[in-house]
C-alpha cells in the first residue's frame, strides 16, 4: 500500500517525528528553499509584530511532505507564541474546536492539517472565531435552547491542505494569506541533506547527497527518509561512510530508480499504458485496476508524476506522456488527440 512506501510523503510515524524534530528549522533564517514563499511570510510576520497583532490567518496548500507543519512552527517561533496542532478529521464536533480555542493565548498559532476534511458543523463554529474572535455555543435544545457567546484570544489559524479544491468558498475567503508550496529543486534538497547530515554527524560523500537529492521527488520528508535508509545500509553493508556506490546500492535495493520513482509509481504508469493504451482514462478506473484508493493515487502518487510530465490530465481523463513510455522502455506511438482532450485541467473522474 502507498502508506508503506519509502518515498511516499505520508505522515511521519512517531519515530520519524522524534527523529526529524531536531532537524526542522526553527526560524525563517534557517529555512532552505521556497524563497518567494518565505519572503512573503517573513514580511507578514514582521508587519504583524510591528502592529502587535496576530499574524493573518494563513492557508498553505500543496502536496504532502513539503513542510506545511514546519512552517506553522516557524511562524509561531518568530512571534514567540505557542503552536497547537490538530487535524480536520479529529475535530468531529463543535465542542472539540471550542475546547481548543478557549485554551489559546494571545497570538498563538492553531495549526489544522487536512483542513479540507473539517465537517460543516465545525466550520460554522470556526468562522466567528476567525473573524471576531468569539464562538457561539448553543446550550440545551428546543424551547429551552439558548446561545452563549464565548470570547477567545486573538490567534492565527494556519490551515494546511493537499486538496485546495475541496475547501468551501467561505472557508477560503477567511484566510488573509493563501500560498502554494512547490516541490523543492535538487539544489535546495541537497542543502537540506547536507545540513541534516552535518547535524547527525554522518560521514557523507557530497556526490552521495546529490544522488539522494535527485531521487527525493522534490520532497524534504522523502529526502530525510532516504538519508536514514542509506545510513542504515552503510552501517551494515559498508563501513558507515555514505558513499555514492553505497547510496546507489541502497536505492536499488529499495527499487527507487533514477527519476525517484518506485514500483508503485511504475505500476501506475504501466496500468495506464498497458491496460488502457496510454489513456485517456479516469482515475477511478486506474484505482480499481491497481486495487488502490482514489485518494491515495491523487494525493500520494500522481502529483509528482504530473509535475514531471509523466502524466497529464485532460477532459476525458489521465494520459501517459511520451516520457512515461521512454522511462519504462515501451515504444511510444503518437495518437491523435480528440477535440478538447488537450485541455490541461483536473477532470471530474
Amino acid at each position: 500500500m502507498a502508506r508503506d512506501r519509502i518515498i511516499g510523503p505520508q505522515a511521519e510515524s512517531p519515530e520519524e517525528t522524534e527523529y526529524n524534530y531536531a532537524l526542522r528549522p526553527q526560524k525563517f533564517a534557517q529555512y532552505i528553499g521556497q524563497e518567494s514563499l518565505i519572503r512573503k511570510l517573513r514580511i507578514a510576520v514582521e508587519a504583524a509584530k510591528a502592529r502587535k497583532e496576530p499574524v493573518d490567518h494563513t492557508l498553505l496548500h500543496g502536496p504532502p511532505g513539503l513542510g506545511k507543519t514546519t512552517l506553522a512552527h516557524v511562524i509561531a517561533n518568530e512571534v514567540g507564541a505557542q503552536v497547537h496542532v490538530t487535524n480536520g478529521p479529529a475535530l468531529t464536533k463543535g465542542a472539540d474546536l471550542v475546547g481548543i480555542l478557549t485554551k489559546l493565548s494571545f497570538g498563538d498559532v492553531l495549526f489544522i492539517d487536512e483542513i479540507h476534511r473539517l465537517s460543516a458543523i465545525v466550520e460554522e463554529y470556526l468562522y466567528p472565531a476567525m473573524e471576531d474572535f468569539k464562538v457561539d455555543v448553543t446550550l440545551d435544545q428546543g424551547a429551552h435552547a439558548r446561545t452563549v457567546t464565548i470570547p477567545v484570544q486573538p490567534f492565527t489559524l494556519i490551515g494546511a491542505t493537499t486538496r485546495m479544491g475541496l475547501l468551501t468558498g467561505p472557508m477560503r475567503g477567511r484566510f488573509g494569506i493563501s500560498e502554494h508550496i512547490e516541490f523543492y529543486d535538487p539544489e535546495a534538497l541537497h542543502e537540506i541533506l547536507r545540513a541534516n547530515a552535518k547535524q547527525l554527524r554522518l560521514d557523507c560523500d557530497d556526490k552521495a547527497l546529490w544522488e539522494l537529492a535527485r531521487r527525493s521527488r522534490g520532497t524534504p520528508r522523502v529526502a530525510n527518509r532516504l538519508l536514514r535508509r542509506v545510513r542504515d545500509f552503510a552501517a551494515v553493508e559498508g563501513d558507515g561512510t555514505i558513499t555514492l556506490p553505497i547510496t546507489k546500492s541502497a536505492l536499488e535495493l529499495a527499487a527507487i530508480d533514477e527519476q525517484g520513482l518506485d514500483e508503485q509509481d511504475r505500476t501506475f504508469l504501466r496500468t495506464m499504458i498497458e491496460v488502457y493504451d496510454g489513456g485517456p482514462v479516469g482515475i477511478d478506473a486506474i484505482a480499481a485496476t491497481m486495487g488502490e484508493e482514489r485518494d491515495t493515487l491523487e494525493d500520494v502518487i500522481e502529483p509528482y508524476l504530473l509535475q514531471n510530465a509523466f502524466v497529464t490530465r485532460t477532459r476525458q481523463g489521465r494520459r501517459a506522456m511520451k516520457q512515461a513510455y521512454d522511462h519504462l522502455n515501451i515504444k511510444y506511438v503518437p495518437r491523435p488527440i480528440a477535440e478538447g482532450e488537450g485541455d490541461l485541467f483536473a477532470s471530474k473522474d
